[in-house]
């Protein structure tokens, strides 16, 4: 039996890499070059799923994902939230005294400033964390390191300087999986229901299209706006909701939004990943 394809964004050893062996153990994952490479590869048949991150704890918003959702015929089937975890990566015969420069990509290195500054080292830009680890590991030279995942160091032969060097320790992406096909799950009491819409050019259009989920009780964890076709009056919207589609509330408060919407369309409803409850509940501890 063949093993599942899941298209990723990355070099191998990225943290999308691990993020697809967390959630499909035996899945053959297919590194891409770019996010629109890892859709096409969906939607040409290349691969089945695909695991991109949308979103990061300290990062915001992946924001090429918000402009190729929209047109990528492709469904959201599941979510997965990875803790985030940056080692410090060098050749064989590197060390913490011999290290003058780090390579990683540009969120890595913002989220890693305490041990840059610990130890003076220069920080340059990596189009990928995992790429960074196999340069690093092909210049073998000891001045320089990279900042990457354990699984980088494993298949780059690099060994690790420092562990969990990330400035916070609760630093998480969020990762959806995307399908050719539509594939709700079933009513549950944790179900998230993902669409796009756009609203029509009337005044307070959002102000109304959004009043139906207040009114029927219903929870929305994320809304995201972004410019389309070019223009500055042309916004679409992308946004998560509690809820089943058929369920009542959220049912009465999709087709009110629907009056208000030029184009509205449903692209996921799936099952929530346990961070979302396990995060709750750490907040409301700390409240």
């Amino acid at each position: 039996m063949n093993a599942l394809k899941i298209a990723y964004q990355g070099e191998p050893g990225a943290n999308s890499h691990i993020a697809c062996l967390n959630v499909f153990a035996d899945c053959d994952p297919v590194p891409c070059a770019t996010f629109e490479d890892a859709l096409t590869a969906v939607t040409d048949g290349a691969a089945v799923l695909a695991m991109i991150p949308i979103e990061n704890s300290l990062a915001g918003r992946v924001a090429d994902i918000h402009h190729l959702l929209p047109t990528a015929s492709l469904y959201i089937v599941g979510e997965y939230f990875l803790p985030i975890r940056f080692q410090l990566l060098a050749t064989e015969g590197a060390s913490l005294t011999t290290i003058k420069s780090v390579y990683s990509h540009v969120h890595a290195l913002g989220q890693c400033r305490k041990i840059i500054k610990q130890y003076g080292l220069t920080a340059h830009v990596a189009s990928d964390t995992a790429g960074a680890a196999r340069e690093v590991a092909e210049w073998n030279d000891p001045a320089k390191a990279a900042l990457a995942t354990n699984l980088a160091a494993e298949i780059y032969g690099l060994k690790v300087l420092a562990t969990d060097v990330e400035d916070e320790a609760h630093n998480a992406t969020r990762f959806v999986i995307l399908s050719k096909d539509a594939q709700w799950s079933a009513q549950g009491p944790s179900t998230i229901t993902s669409f796009i819409f756009r609203v029509r050019n009337v005044p307070a259009a959002l102000y109304k299209a959004l009043g139906g989920f207040a009114t029927n009780g219903v929870n929305m964890t994320k809304i995201e706006s972004y410019m389309v076709e070019g223009e500055f009056i042309a916004t679409q919207f992308l946004a998560d909701v509690d809820g089943h589609p058929d369920e009542p509330p959220l049912a009465r408060a999709l087709e009110e939004l629907a009056f208000y919407c030029k184009e509205m369309k449903i692209i996921g409803v799936y099952p929530a990943h346990p961070y979302r409850a396990e995060n709750k509940a750490a907040m409301q501890g700390q409240a």
